[in-house]
């Protein structure tokens, strides 16, 4: 969810402004059930969950998305699409059901709404990690993603890393929730002084005007919103510090814990698509590059 990404799909942690707030949301959730949005039966708690079965009976599953392009939204002809719902629909046809349904939400409300029943899956990029992991499990990623920098033509402080912006004092910027804030502020970056933007266009313009040195992001968003700036550019990717180690974000579908034999299922599927090649052609139109393709883990990125 980089877009917006609002990408950024997707911050470090449970909780954070607006759409990566995970403790967000009950309001939304109240309005999904007055909408008449119907709600999936409990599963069964044993042998891995029956959710699967009762999704080629029914003949479809209700995606759970955020509207964040590129990752699961409705697009001006109210078409769903995105990378993950595009993904989703490959997948359950062939796991025998033939449609999908999205239910949109916010960010934040997407894994209480997942456990209680608003919809099936979470069908929106959002990255893997182990504060979400003791909520929800989660398919092995689809994608993986490295952090750039928006910058001024020329790059002219010479910013690489999030090293570069604390030694060089520069005027730093991201999105509402994203996990760069984390990123800055683990490299010495003071967290007041960060400006917070709403999204990756928000931050092109602040850049372009001056009024910050840099704009953090995914390198997905980054490159995309710079093609038809005659200002700024995007740096090369790089892996930000977690805990001092470099670190390599992954987003996927999240499935509540119950259901094992449908995650089990749709990973399956998934490294088909992945070892033919398929995956990136599906995933290509939103952005997505080979350098985003990635044979990372739900298991290593939920810390075991």
């Amino acid at each position: 969810m980089a877009p917006p990404l609002h990408p950024l799909r997707r911050t470090t942690g449970t909780s954070g402004p607006s759409r990566r707030s995970l403790l967000a949301g009950v309001a939304a959730l109240g309005a999904l059930g007055a909408a008449g949005c119907s709600r999936v039966p409990t599963a069964s708690t044993t042998d891995g969950g029956d959710l699967l079965e009762r999704l080629r009976a029914a003949g479809v599953v209700r995606l759970g998305i955020a509207g964040e392009i590129p990752f699961g939204y409705i697009d001006k002809d109210g078409e769903l699409t995105g990378e993950a719902p595009e993904l989703a629909k490959v997948i359950f046809k062939r796991l025998g059901v033939d449609r999908v349904q999205p239910v949109p939400t916010e960010f934040g409300s997407l894994i209480p709404g997942l456990n209680s029943q608003q919809f099936d899956v979470v069908a929106a990029g959002m990255y893997v990690n182990p504060e979400r992991c003791e909520q929800v499990i989660f398919s092995d990623p689809d994608y993986q993603m490295l952090d750039s920098f928006i910058v001024r033509k020329g790059n002219p402080l010479g910013l690489r890393d999030y090293a570069d912006v604390v030694a060089k004092k520069a005027k730093f910027a991201t999105g509402t929730g994203y996990a760069e804030i984390a990123y800055a502020v683990e490299a010495g970056y003071k967290e007041s002084d960060i400006l917070i933007v709403p999204d990756q266009v928000a931050g092109l313009n602040a850049v372009e005007a001056g009024r910050v040195d840099v704009f953090a992001g995914t390198a997905l968003t980054t490159r995309e919103v710079v093609k038809k700036s005659s200002k700024a550019e995007a740096t090369e990717p790089f892996k930000p510090l977690v805990d001092g180690k470099p670190h390599v974000d992954g987003g996927a579908f999240a499935f509540r814990p119950t259901e094992t034999k449908l995650r089990d299922a749709f990973n399956v599927e998934l490294a088909k698509l992945k070892k033919s090649g398929e995956l990136l052609r599906i995933l290509k139109p939103f952005g997505f590059t080979e350098d985003e393709m990635t044979d990372l883990t739900a298991k290593e990125l939920c810390g075991g």
